[in-house]
């Protein structure tokens, strides 16, 4: 029997302006899954996280992927995993890409590496469907791969990794509010006016060459979303007033992370991101609302082996 223990970071997707085509990885909290492959057949996963997780294996976003690595390859076998260490779900951070990431990277190690990283995205992607009803790699491949990832299509699948600054700091809050990914998905307009989508636009095509260029001012006043935040932002109590706080600290931009409840800010010094992290915690310190704040530098990390062995 083979054993591996795998490490998925978490990730912030859409980065503002990139909806469901840009993400980034945040390499300091994220998932741990073991994973150990024996003859046989069947899934069976126990939760040892603290993390409350469905009890049906239908229901956890692993078994979807283990299912697509078998397709895909034509392996088989009996597959153990045991979640040591997970993401709260709901949080904005990617909760079910992360699992989604470290089943596909596990899979992929238990069985010597038959998939390349694309082929491993499009496992992952399977786990995303079952958690929100659509398959979209903005979370699961910078998970996976690390770093600032833009998919430039689905159809086939293109992805591109992009450059980091030098000085890249980003500040997340998790305020304990429960937001789904269908529900937040569910209130999107199905059409977007001209005008939106032109500054759409703009702004991606600014955010991506602030990134080449090193011009982090660019990247700042390019993370503005017209598509989803307008809509999404009632999740989160008085979020024009923290975002106001935010950037008069100092910070390049501040957008809602993924579907939400979590809020992202990026900053080009250490200082001001911890500033930043300060300040949302007050915010919603001041409303009752517990979170987790997270101060990291974006780094080119993404899902990795914490042990291998064969028993």
């Amino acid at each position: 029997m083979k054993k591996v223990r795998v490490f998925a970071p978490a990730s912030i997707a859409n980065l503002g302006c990139g909806f469901d085509i840009m993400g980034l990885a945040l390499d300091e909290v994220g998932d741990i899954l073991e994973m150990s492959a024996s003859e046989g057949d069947g899934i069976h996963i126990e939760n040892r996280s603290g993390v409350p997780l469905p009890e049906d294996p239908e229901e956890n976003v692993v078994t979807p992927v283990i299912r697509k690595f078998f397709e895909m390859t034509g392996l088989r076998g009996r597959i153990d995993v045991t979640v040591c260490q997970k993401i709260y779900p709901g949080s904005g951070i990617g909760s079910s890409a992360a699992s989604s990431a470290a089943a596909a990277f596990g899979m992929n190690a238990l069985f010597d590496e038959p998939l390349s990283d694309e082929d491993l995205v499009v496992c992952a992607m399977e786990g995303e469907n079952l958690a929100s009803g659509g398959y979209h790699a903005d979370n699961a491949a910078p998970s996976l791969l690390g770093g600032i990832i833009l998919i430039r299509g689905y159809e086939p699948l293109d992805i591109i990794q992009l450059p980091i600054p030098g000085n890249f700091y980003c500040a997340v809050v998790h305020p304990r509010i429960m937001v789904s990914t269908k529900a937040a998905r569910g209130i999107l307009p199905k059409a977007v006016p001209m005008h939106d989508a032109i500054g759409q636009w703009g702004n991606v095509g600014g955010l991506i060459a602030g990134l080449y260029s090193g011009n982090i001012g660019l990247v700042g006043r390019s993370m503005q979303d017209f598509v989803a935040e307008p809509y999404r932002k009632r999740f989160i109590p008085d979020f024009d007033g923290l975002r106001t706080k935010i950037l008069a600290s100092g910070s390049l931009a501040m957008n809602i992370s993924g579907s939400g409840p979590s809020v992202f800010s990026l900053s080009d010094k250490r200082e001001t991101a911890h500033r930043a992290g300060e300040l949302m915690k007050e915010h919603f310190a001041a409303r009752d609302i517990p979170c987790d704040v997270y101060v990291v530098k974006i780094t080119n990390k993404g899902t990795r082996l914490l042990a291998n062995e064969i028993l």
